[in-house]
């Protein structure tokens, strides 16, 4: 999976599709990742020690790998992403549309 904790990413699909948000938790063994702001549903909770008045929270879903696009820090588009080995033996994440190392 090339998205990791912490990039800037686009939706492409679904809902959400445009908007840009910043990846908080990567899920490789399903291909998911979660989204700041992004793919938010409702959730009924229960009152408990930690919310001791319930209610109904909004809370970030994971949503599939596929419908996000990595934001280039250079030209600031959506890009696939490519990789390269570097001198010192370093594999790097690279932008298809401009060439820029993204790591």
């Amino acid at each position: 999976m090339q998205i990791r904790k912490g990039d800037i990413v686009q939706v492409t699909a679904g809902k959400d599709i445009g908007k840009k948000g910043k990846v908080l938790r990567v899920l490789p063994r399903a291909n998911k990742v979660v989204v700041e702001d992004i793919n938010r549903v409702k959730k009924h909770q229960k009152p408990n020690r930690a919310i001791p008045q319930g209610g109904i929270l909004r809370i970030e879903t994971p949503m599939h790998a596929s419908n996000v696009m990595l934001l280039c820090n250079k030209c600031d588009k959506p890009t696939r992403v490519g990789s390269k080995i570097l001198d010192n033996q370093e594999k790097v994440r690279v932008c298809k549309k401009c060439g820029e190392i993204i790591d």
